[in-house]
């Protein structure tokens, strides 16, 4: 392993070589991040809220031995003041996020950045769970504080790979009945879909009390539409689909037409209290990260 000096922490591209997901999340959290979040949901209550399944390091003191009398499986029983905060991590793996040139894929780089949030958050012993999907739902696991959650979210993040088209709204609409108490959702995605079929079921976690984070990740290509001679373009969710086009005459266009979409996906999240956050693929991690506790420090 390299010195921390050594380390191109500033260059999300040349840190992806330096190692797996999991590591690649600490050595960006540690001494830099953690220590700055606060939890707004923290409470003093030590009211029994629900159990979860037992993981190896977990204090014994907290199983519920009539649940093992009856079920013979160990459960721990959760109590109120012993979780921060709730944090479902929405991880889009779409065909869409599979685009990436001149940086990192956005799905590398949403990948990671959901490690590391997700560690940033087990370390300050907030409960972190994982929805990744893309026509439908990939890998899901409810959220807990148990460190071991760090283990399951980079195994997942390891599993999955760039599918197929998706619509972001409608997965969200499938699974909103999986969180049941309040939570923080963070959605990472590009968020290509129709602003007003997102918005329809974003509503439905704002009216159920839900906070929300979405973390729009794009690729610079996409944001200055840098392209000049005549060049072909490949889908990503529709699979074969090729369209060849002279960039200079779609160039104007398509960049009115995409900061029309920025605007109006800003304007919509802003109305119904959603933050929302646009990083971009050549951006350091600690950019979104710092964002993210700014985030949380408003709502204290």
């Amino acid at each position: 392993m390299p010195a921390p000096e050594s380390i191109p922490l500033q260059d999300p591209t040349a840190l992806a070589k330096f190692g797996r997901i999991d590591v690649i999340a600490k050595l960006l959290v540690e001494g830099a991040i953690i220590g700055q979040h606060k939890s707004p949901f923290k409470g003093a209550s030590v009211e029994f809220v629900e159990h979860r399944k037992y993981y190896p390091g977990d204090e014994i003191r907290h199983i519920d031995w009539r649940a093992f009398g009856k079920t013979g499986r160990y459960y721990i029983k959760e109590y109120e003041d012993e979780t921060n905060l709730r944090c479902y991590l929405f991880f889009d793996c779409s065909g869409s996020m599979d685009y990436g040139q001149s940086t990192l894929s956005k799905f590398d780089y949403g990948r990671q950045l959901a490690a590391a949030l997700g560690y940033l958050l087990l370390a300050q012993r907030d409960a972190v769970g994982m929805v990744a999907f893309d026509t439908k739902v990939r890998q899901q696991f409810q959220p807990a504080t148990n460190p071991q959650n760090f283990r399951l979210l980079t195994s997942g993040l390891e599993a999955c790979q760039p599918g197929g088209e998706t619509s972001l709204g409608k997965v969200i609409e499938k699974v909103l009945p999986l969180v049941k108490r309040r939570s923080l959702i963070v959605i990472i995605s590009d968020c290509f879909d129709r602003v007003e079929r997102l918005m329809t079921a974003l509503k439905r976690f704002r009216h159920a009390k839900h906070e929300v984070m979405l973390m729009q990740v794009v690729a610079p290509e996409e944001e200055d539409f840098p392209f000049r001679n005549p060049t072909q373009f490949r889908s990503l969710e529709r699979r074969g689909h090729r369209l060849l086009v002279d960039p200079h005459r779609l160039r104007k266009m398509y960049l009115q037409q995409y900061r029309e979409f920025l605007a109006e996906l800003e304007r919509r999240c802003g109305g119904i209290g959603i933050d929302h956050m646009k990083v971009t693929t050549a951006e350091p991690y600690h950019t979104a990260l710092g964002a993210f506790l700014d985030g949380r420090s408003r709502k204290k």
